[in-house]
């Protein structure tokens, strides 16, 4: 059952090109970062018309669990359920601290303006209320921050497209924790995050722009670059985006790149990342 809201301050202080897009978020109601800064980013440098959140259940997490057994088998499976109990204790703890500090200072960079903005929450973002609530709203460009594959009747409601801030250099690491995996590969170039507009793959749609970083130190966990590499950039993004609404922002060439899929981060893997 979807809760629809009316709780979310926005309001335009200043006319300029990237405050008359209307822009719409869809994000987890877990992930802070994503529902509180990049919504006050979103609310800063644009019309922020609407906010989809979801509220996963267990179906979502047993959905991830089997897409994953059929991807890596049993074994692969297990490594990477291996991995997770290795980071819970690991880093988890430390991580939430940083992404704390993360998001204060991505909320003092980008404060929120007075006003509503109307909020749906649901468990699946590609139901039909999200589609009308999304029609209604007339979204130029709506930033797609979940875990969920979106329906080409949702992704194509917007008049300029569905996008994904992707934590990870895409075509060469698409799917979930791009990040990890280049590191693994020992590939820190290609540590970073994408621009890229949704198709009905999975990050195969256009690449609109690339954001590299380098580790800050050999300390930091795969989830801390992944919110550096999306965080850090969020300027660049919004110039990008604007061009896009402008008429003048273009794909960029990637087809010399070489492309793969990757999944879950597995313990193996993290084993054979090189420390400093």
């Amino acid at each position: 059952m979807a809760i629809l809201h009316e709780a979310i301050p926005r309001t335009l202080q200043h006319l300029s090109r990237k405050q008359l897009m209307r822009t719409a978020l869809i994000c987890h109601h877990d992930s802070a970062l994503d529902r509180q800064g990049v919504a006050s980013w979103l609310d800063s440098s644009s019309d922020l018309c609407a906010i989809v959140q979801i509220r996963d259940g267990r179906n979502a997490v047993r959905g991830r669990l089997q897409r994953e057994l059929r991807r890596s088998g049993l074994l692969g499976l297990a490594d990477a359920l291996a991995f997770r109990a290795f980071y819970r204790f690991s880093h988890a703890k430390k991580d939430r601290e940083i992404e704390r500090t993360i998001l204060r200072k991505t909320l003092d960079k980008y404060p929120r303006h007075a006003g509503e903005t109307p909020l749906l929450e649901v468990e699946d973002p590609n139901g039909t209320e999200v589609r009308d609530f999304l029609a209604k709203a007339r979204p130029d460009i709506v930033i797609a921050r979940c875990k969920h594959l979106l329906r080409e009747n949702i992704f194509s409601i917007p008049l300029h497209g569905t996008y994904v801030l992707h934590p990870g250099i895409c075509p060469q690491y698409r799917n979930a924790h791009g990040c990890f995996w280049a590191l693994a590969e020992g590939d820190e170039r290609n540590v970073g995050a994408t621009l890229l507009r949704i198709d009905k793959g999975i990050d195969t749609g256009p690449i609109y722009d690339q954001y590299r970083l380098q580790p800050g130190n050999s300390r930091e966990s795969h989830i801390i670059l992944q919110h550096r590499a999306v965080m850090e950039h969020l300027d660049q993004a919004m110039d990008t985006l604007g061009e896009i609404c402008a008429g003048v922002g273009k794909p960029i060439d990637t087809s010399t790149s070489k492309s793969a899929v990757w999944g879950q981060p597995r313990l193996s893997a993290y084993l054979r990342i090189p420390r400093n």
